[in-house]
């Protein structure tokens, strides 16, 4: 393919920093790969927010093409696996951060990162979803595989109007678990509501700014992005035999906890990675994102749908915690 082709390219030359839109790559400009894909769509996360600064310390080499997630068709394949026209994902692993990712019409990825579309989702479903939704389901399917089951009790997620957030309300409450949403904006209640919140606390109650060694407890388990001071509250306060699974760390990186939750109420403490996980976690979370896990209402999840060309302007919103839900990206 010889036609230029246009992409957001992010560059650092000492203290010279740039984000802008370039229309004249080729496919002689991409990184080596075994799978040659139109993207079709993409979306925005915190990481690919924290790429488009300059101290973001997410991007490794410069240029670099970001946008973590990716969805498209084939264009070719060195990789029997694939072929041309077959409709695929591709999120995580070094995509966006080492490897140009999928802000570009057009990327070229190893085909040990590429994942066939479940016949269930569409393209744009598959990115409504991204990695935000994949997180989110990693966190659910392992507290269902440390016996979290609806009959316990009811489930916090803190961070709920953010995109991993969202999606954890949104597929708990699908499988029939009661869901405690944290938030702080209290503008978003109604929003929560629509995704199947059955009770919405202000941040306080998770975390009043004390951290107790043991607190009362008031969850059976948790889906926490947020890390930080909260989780080491949030620790205190969950049921015995609880767990919590930690995806984030918008809170921050520390967690001032005491041994106390583990040692005399056996909670368990879940490190969720959706970056490196398994090839065969990732498929299973897929198809059950396409078919038991897939939200209700996966259109309300859509906090709006930009091209290309807008991603200068929206990309510093999640930095900013404006976020609600996903922001997809139509390429």
């Amino acid at each position: 393919m010889a036609q230029p082709f246009k992409a957001l390219i992010v560059n650092k030359q000492d203290d010279l920093f740039s984000v802008e839109i370039q229309n004249h790559l080729t496919l002689n400009d991409l990184p080596e790969g075994d799978v040659v894909i139109r993207v079709h769509y993409s979306g925005v996360n915190y990481k690919d927010s924290l790429a488009a600064i300059p101290d973001g310390n997410i991007v490794r080499t410069y240029p670099m093409i970001p946008g973590i997630d990716l969805a498209g068709a084939v264009v070719s394949s060195t990789d029997p696996r694939f072929k041309e026209g077959d409709e695929v994902i591709a999120t995580s692993y070094e995509i966006g951060v080492s490897h140009f990712g999928g802000y570009s019409e057009y990327a070229r990825i190893p085909a040990e990162w590429v994942v066939p579309l479940p016949k269930e989702l569409s393209l744009k479903e598959a990115m409504t979803i991204g990695t935000a939704g994949f997180t989110a389901a990693l966190s659910v399917q392992r507290l269902i595989e440390n016996h979290v089951s609806p009959e316990k009790g009811p489930v916090l997620v803190t961070g709920a109007t953010g995109g991993v957030g969202s999606f954890a309300v949104s597929i708990l409450a699908k499988l029939g678990y009661k869901v405690v949403a944290s938030t702080g904006k209290s503008s978003q209640h109604d929003f929560l509501k629509k995704l199947g919140a059955n009770t919405i606390v202000p941040r306080e109650d998770v975390f009043d700014g004390k951290i107790r060694s043991l607190g009362k407890q008031k969850w059976a388990a948790a889906v926490d992005p947020v890390g930080g001071e909260q989780l080491a509250a949030m620790l205190s306060q969950i049921q015995y035999g609880g767990s919590v699974a930690v995806s984030g760390l918008t809170g921050g990186t520390k967690v001032p906890t005491t041994v106390f939750p583990f040692i005399l109420r056996g909670v368990n403490l879940l490190g969720i990675d959706s970056v490196y996980c398994p090839m065969e976690t990732r498929l299973k979370i897929w198809e059950r994102l396409a078919t038991d896990f897939k939200p209700i209402h996966l259109e309300a999840l859509i906090q709006q749908e930009i091209r290309l060309e807008q991603l200068p302007e929206v990309l510093p919103t999640l930095l900013k915690g404006e976020a609600i839900g996903r922001t997809i990206v139509q390429v």
